[in-house]
């Protein structure tokens, strides 16, 4: 129940129209509070009377003249903040990938913004409601009014700082380390200071539950899932992790033995959805970040500076992952194993970050050299031989990709020269066991 509720949540996240709504309902709200100031005659105020007022000092046209000014104008420049929200999602999606789209429209900022201006323009019609001349029974609510003043003069601000921001926002370096803080933040929720259980060599492969629902797999709820395999006295092993695409009717798990409730069991606890989610996909950041390199890959773009900055990027998240650990997918009761499920181990991680890139580099030096680069930066503080025999699949992959495609024999000679810089390193490296000392550093060999 808590992962889906945590689904529920960053689906929420997702809507471009929940802030602005809030944001209006609570202009309204203000509206109201304003006015209702002025007719309960709060500290003293005589409302009825036209030379009290609270900072505006005019009458009911002018009241009304104001009041239909900053609606209007409003309204038109929520349009116009509404366009240039649109044309800066066509050009990140044209350059960068249809799927950052969603970073964009989750960006609490560029909601607000829309919030203001649409909460201005609801707050100026509430009070100009209210306004009455001498014809009908003179009120002028001058509290509300002022109100009025100082939400436009808001306005003006937010208008030069939301062109500011969207200015920034588009730029690929600020994409980029956006998505990387995102990564940075999935790596340390979804790794372990310690090490976890180990993963048996055989899984059960008795009874299988099928999926009633089908779509993206956003989220797991493992803890209900191994206690209900506790109760039941079965080991459950799940097939899809977070990020899979789960067609209806496909078997997600099999059963150690044959009980009843096992699906409905399993259906509680999976959290499927129209597309991916980042709530428990490690590899989520990884493939946005990913995508941004191909696209600047692509012969349309051609600019491989972004996919060198990627794969710096990229190289930062595998070095922040060197004193932790990945999950293992094994969960275990009073100590027996009642659970396993699929995690993103190192290699498939690597795999995830290096590939595509290496695939779409189509002999360009500056962005294989970076990678070899890279991977060096990386191996240079790992201590893990698996991880250091994985780092040295993609080295040799990388020099050969160069063999096949580079031509020139003096760039071929500096990718060669990089690649056995990689080489010296990880051997040098390479020991059984881990080298951290207590605060999480790790030492380096001289």
């Amino acid at each position: 129940m808590r992962a889906r509720l945590r689904a529920w949540i960053e689906f929420l996240g997702d809507q471009f129209w929940l802030r602005p709504t809030l944001v209006v309902l609570g202009c309204i709200g203000l509206a109201q509070f304003a006015v209702w100031l002025e007719t309960a005659h709060v500290a003293g105020h005589d409302a009825s009377s036209p030379t009290a007022n609270w900072g505006w000092a005019g009458g009911a046209e002018g009241a009304r003249a104001l009041l239909s000014a900053v609606a209007s104008s409003t309204i038109g420049v929520a349009g116009t903040t509404f366009s240039i929200t649109i044309a800066a999602l066509t050009l990140a999606s044209n350059q960068m990938g249809p799927r950052l789209l969603r970073n964009f429209v989750r960006d609490a900022r560029n909601q607000i913004v829309l919030g203001i201006f649409l909460g201005t323009f609801a707050y100026a019609l509430m009070v100009l409601r209210t306004v009455r001349t001498v014809e009908e029974e003179p009120f002028v609510p001058h509290l509300a009014v002022s109100g009025a003043v100082a939400l436009a003069l808001v306005c003006l601000g937010t208008l030069v700082w939301f062109v500011h921001h969207i200015a920034t926002s588009i730029n690929v370096e600020t994409v980029v380390d956006a998505v990387h803080r995102d990564l940075c933040e999935a790596v340390q929720e979804r790794t372990l200071d310690a090490a976890g259980l180990q993963r048996p060599p055989d899984t059960p492969q008795g009874s299988p539950v099928a999926a009633a629902d089908g779509g993206y797999l956003q989220a797991i709820d493992t803890g209900s899932l191994a206690e209900w395999a506790q109760k039941a006295g079965v080991v459950l092993a799940l097939r899809v992790r977070p990020g899979d695409y789960v067609p209806v009717g496909f078997p997600t798990a099999f059963l150690s033995a044959g009980v009843g409730g096992a699906g409905d069991a399993v259906a509680r606890s999976l959290t499927f959805g129209r597309r991916p989610a980042a709530l428990q996909d490690l590899e989520y950041s990884v493939r946005q970040l990913v995508e941004i390199a191909v696209r600047a890959l692509s012969p349309s773009i051609n600019d491989p500076m972004t996919a060198a900055s990627v794969l710096d990027h990229l190289g930062d998240a595998l070095c922040r992952i060197v004193p932790r650990h990945l999950p293992t997918g094994v969960i275990a009761r009073d100590g027996r194993i009642v659970l396993l499920h699929p995690v993103t181990d190192y290699d498939g991680l690597c795999d995830a970050m290096f590939h595509m890139i290496r695939q779409n580099a189509s002999g360009s030096v500056h962005v294989l050299a970076r990678m070899l680069d890279v991977l060096a930066r990386v191996a240079e503080v790992e201590r893990l031989t698996d991880r250091l025999a994985v780092l040295r699949r993609h080295a040799d992959l990388v020099i050969s990709a160069a063999r096949r495609d580079v031509n020139d024999p003096h760039d071929l000679a500096d990718l060669v020269e990089r690649h056995a810089k990689f080489v010296s390193v990880q051997t040098w490296n390479a020991a059984p066991t881990p080298e951290y000392i207590g605060d999480g550093t790790i030492p380096l060999r001289t």
